[in-house]
């Protein structure tokens, strides 16, 4: 309806300007048509008028006049109506919802999916945490987000790639290889203490088991750096190991591992430092240092790239990082990252603007802290870990179906509470049992009425005894599910799905409680069973997205 009630407006203004009701009238290159906040108001509404007071000189509300005596409304519109200042307010005749009802049905297994041709190539790259300890609930939250995320731009007509960029060189895999041969010796006897930095948790004490029982103690009496040197790849392979399993816990999959070492042996770092060079953008800083001129591009100061000892900075990395990823044709390029990584996306656009590619081409997906709680108060730190809850111990405990769910609650750049005794709680409280119940109630309702003989939806179901307003407005609600699936991934805003699924199963509910379904019209109750059906299948197509089950009991 969007498309030719817009279009319908353009000749309304346009004949406006033509017979002198409006002089100079012309529609704006946007018109806006959005649900009004109060459903009273009608099922469209528009504030053209608004946009063309200025121009035009005229009290928005004698524009609204002017317009609907010219438009001549697309079939389908029931009434228009002119609200407050001037909003031009629209309701769709029942007849058009009935049709969007049956259409519905008709998508099928493509039900708020992209039917054209691919939209594009995108690589999605999300979790990224570094192969040095355990992933906690941070590193879960960014999963989540970025997997439901490919997920909604593969609905959406995108192919999507998902890449997990491994930080298995540098110092902190140097740390992580000592921290192991530590406890190693100390397993052996040895008193040794770990050094400040060393990583205290429990899963260091494991890795130097596992090396002790596959290799034996011989490592623990030799020189420290022949001894970083075999711990480092045998701690990053056994860090990844548990993070493969944390993440297959909840579902998330990677087409692709790209490790940092790799990037780094293969002289690519150095040969897009060359290139920046040659092009005037890098600059001697202190003591021999190298500096980028990432200022002249957006960010608020130059960065090093090269440390006065001929060390090369994280900064250094991500930029031959990024440019492998613009060489390899992507058209968009999401990043999904901690929010203390922010001040990060201005100096990395910087150096891609400086390398010939398009800074726009790299979306950047904030995404913040999780405060764990149990009952409203603090969850305390894990033993295993040394500092912190692990993500393995919240799946464990509330399962893979509530965390996902929990994590999107909120957008990915606002602080979220989790709240680990109500994400276990079977009422209405938890919201993703709220929504997993709307769908178990419809697969009752079906089995109930197979038991009692009632008539099901078939090829023509009675669509026009559905004129109750609660009727209407959940086809409504259904019908806006295709646009939100293409919103949500346009935007990168994953939790707009899960704020629609909540409402959805709210009005589900209500509708549930308020009229009686398998009543004595077997007519009717074949209508709303017609409905609910579609209910049911937009709200699974919706936990589908989600990666969260859609049980048929509970």
């Amino acid at each position: 309806m969007h498309a030719p009630l817009i279009q319908a407006l353009r000749e309304a203004v346009a004949a406006c300007g033509e017979d002198g009701s409006l002089p100079g009238a012309s529609a704006p290159e946007a018109i806006l048509l959005e649900q009004p906040r109060d459903r009273a108001h009608g099922d469209l509404a528009t504030n053209l008028a608004m946009q063309l007071a200025r121009p035009l000189r005229r009290p928005p509300r004698a524009i609204a006049e002017a317009v609907v005596a010219h438009l001549t409304p697309p079939p389908g519109i029931e009434a228009v109506t002119i609200a407050g200042p001037g909003f031009i307010n629209f309701r769709l005749a029942p007849a058009y919802w009935w049709d969007r009802l049956c259409a519905l049905h008709d998508a099928g297994e493509r039900l708020g999916r992209h039917d054209g041709p691919p939209l594009g190539r995108v690589l999605v790259e999300f979790v990224s945490a570094n192969p040095t300890g355990p992933m906690h609930i941070g590193h879960g939250r960014g999963a989540v987000v970025g997997d439901v995320l490919a997920r909604l731009l593969e609905a959406a007509g995108y192919t999507v790639e998902r890449e997990y960029y491994v930080n298995d060189a540098g110092n902190q895999v140097r740390t992580l290889a000592r921290s192991i041969w530590i406890r190693l010796r100390q397993l052996t006897g040895e008193a040794v203490e770990l050094p400040e930095d060393g990583y205290p948790g429990e899963y260091v004490r494991e890795i130097a088991e596992a090396w002790r029982a596959a290799h034996g103690d011989a490592l623990a009496s030799a020189p420290e750096g022949e001894a970083i040197e075999a711990l480092g790849p045998f701690g990053v392979a056994q860090m990844l190991e548990r993070i493969r399993a944390d993440l297959d816990r909840l579902g998330i999959r990677f087409d692709r591992w790209f490790s940092e070492r790799t990037l780094v042996e293969s002289g690519a770092v150095p040969a897009r430092l060359a290139e920046l060079e040659a092009a005037g953008h890098l600059a001697p800083g202190d003591g021999g240092a190298k500096v980028l001129a990432t200022s002249r591009h957006g960010d608020d100061k130059d960065r090093v790239v090269v440390k006065s000892n001929g060390e090369l900075t994280y900064f250094a990395t991500d930029i031959a990082y990024h440019a492998d990823k613009l060489a390899r044709g992507y058209d968009r390029l999401i990043n999904v990252w901690g929010a203390d990584h922010h001040g990060y996306v201005a100096r990395v656009k910087a150096a891609l603007a400086m390398l010939g590619g398009d800074p726009e081409r790299l979306e950047v997906v904030l995404v913040q802290m999780v405060n764990l709680m149990r009952d409203g108060v603090p969850v305390k730190m894990s033993k295993r870990a040394g500092a912190f809850v692990t993500l393995a111990e919240v799946v464990e405990e509330v399962g893979a179906d509530a965390t996902r769910f929990f994590f999107l609650q909120r957008r990915a750049d606002a602080m979220l509470d989790f709240d680990l005794e109500l994400a276990k709680r079977e009422s209405n409280d938890n919201p993703v049992y709220y929504v997993q119940y709307a769908h178990a109630r419809v697969r009752s309702l079906f089995r109930l009425a197979k038991e009692r003989g009632y008539p099901l939806p078939g090829d023509d179901p009675p669509v026009h005894r559905l004129t109750e307003p609660e009727e209407l407005d959940l086809i409504q609600r259904l019908e806006a599910f295709p646009p939100l699936v293409r919103g949500a991934a346009e935007a990168a805003e994953p939790h707009r799905l899960v704020h629609y699924l909540t409402e959805l199963a709210g009005a589900l509910h209500a509708y549930y409680y308020k009229h009686r379904i398998l009543g004595d019209d077997p007519e009717l109750a074949t209508a709303r069973l017609y409905l609910m059906e579609a209910v049911r299948r937009v709200v699974a197509e919706g936990l589908s997205l989600l990666g969260v089950s859609a049980p048929d009991r509970m």
